[in-house]
């Protein structure tokens, strides 16, 4: 098959040659060798686009293998935390080592990752992506690699050779919202970056459903922000603080904000701040992600925690010990053990509290 991982073994094969003439061409031992030889495993390394493997070197010296991990930007601190945690536990278990790739969740450049992480013999790769097109996933995984995919499940119907690892996002959106709900909130947003991927809007999809649960659904929408030709991993948090800024002039604007996760709330409420609004005293916000950033926050962040150690050793496991199985299912394995962490950026809206007050003072007399 023409997308297989060609062997030197194959390139012998081809040649009608040994592998160790195959070996001495590839290390420039060609001095005795007969050109009509020469020429023709030259020919079969072309016509089975056979590339030596740089990982079987290294594990000749006694260097560590490789996982490769791409990420949309390690300037969010989410990815961050994701690749120490798959880091520990792949060096850990397994003695593997991780090279760590940033995407922009540019398909371009996740296909071209594969093809430098083929080239150096890396087969084993966990992919932060969620983009709805994985094709150029599954190639790599008929190309005899094992990928997983974080943060995405399959569509429905969908039978992918991409093992698939991710948190619940619609729970973890619904869960923010009924906490703001419960406050009392009526007026409700979600605020996200205007790239749309699958976690994003299964995200959306879960706040809308505790909003029409309560009867708010005609209260409830969401506010995007960001560059519309990218999906802004880099600058959430400067994304926010801008998106905050045009929220305050909203003649109806939201009390309680589910943001997409903690860095775009910490964004948000460093806007609101700018602009003379209080949080949670004008609008609350729930952040998603369970960042140890949330807890230093002022106020502190009210975050939904992912269960990212669990999902990280999920990811290792898969990426690690399933076998090159093209043309297979592979499967999702999604995490429902969400918690919601209550800190101080949640409180009842303003006009109930107004509301509250004016009670406690009528009584009083």
């Amino acid at each position: 098959m023409e997308d297989l991982v060609s062997t030197i073994q194959d390139v012998a094969r081809h040649a009608a040659v040994s592998v160790s003439t195959v070996s001495n061409v590839l290390n420039g031992r060609t001095e005795k060798m007969r050109q009509a030889t020469l020429a023709r495993v030259e020919e079969a390394i072309v016509a089975l686009k056979y590339r030596p493997s740089t990982l079987a070197r290294q594990l000749k010296t006694g260097q560590t293998p490789l996982l490769g991990l791409l990420v949309p930007s390690i300037a969010n601190p989410m990815y961050g935390y994701i690749a120490r945690e798959v880091e520990t536990f792949a060096q850990e278990k397994y003695g593997y080592r991780v090279l760590i790739g940033n995407t922009y969740r540019d398909r371009e450049k996740e296909a071209s990752f594969f093809e430098d992480l083929l080239a150096h013999g890396v087969r084993h790769v966990i992919v932060i992506s969620s983009l709805a097109d994985e094709s150029h996933l599954t190639r790599a995984v008929q190309r005899g690699m094992v990928v997983v995919s974080y943060d995405r499940r399959s569509a429905p119907g969908e039978q992918s050779e991409v093992n698939h690892v991710a948190p619940n996002n619609f729970e973890a959106a619904r869960i923010a919202t009924r906490h703001l709900i419960a406050h009392g909130h009526t007026q409700l947003a979600f605020v996200t970056l205007s790239g749309l991927t699958v976690s994003r809007s299964d995200k959306i999809d879960g706040f809308y459903a505790a909003a029409s649960e309560a009867g708010l659904r005609d209260r409830a929408r969401v506010i995007e922000g960001g560059p519309s030709n990218e999906y802004g991993d880099s600058v959430i948090g400067e994304v926010g603080h801008q998106l905050a800024l045009q929220i305050v002039k909203d003649a109806n604007r939201p009390t309680g904000i589910v943001a997409v996760n903690d860095l775009m709330a910490l964004g948000l409420m460093s806007g609101l701040r700018a602009t003379g609004l209080r949080v949670p005293s004008d609008v609350s916000v729930v952040g998603m992600d369970g960042l140890f950033l949330s807890s230093l926050s002022n106020p502190r962040l009210t975050t939904v925690q992912l269960p990212v150690p669990d999902m990280a050793r999920a990811m290792v496991e898969r990426a690690l010990t399933r076998p090159f199985a093209s043309g297979t299912h592979a499967g999702d394995q999604i995490f429902d053990t969400l918690s919601l962490f209550e800190r101080e950026s949640v409180a009842a809206p303003p006009a109930l509290t107004a509301s509250r007050h004016s009670r406690t003072r009528k009584t009083s007399k």
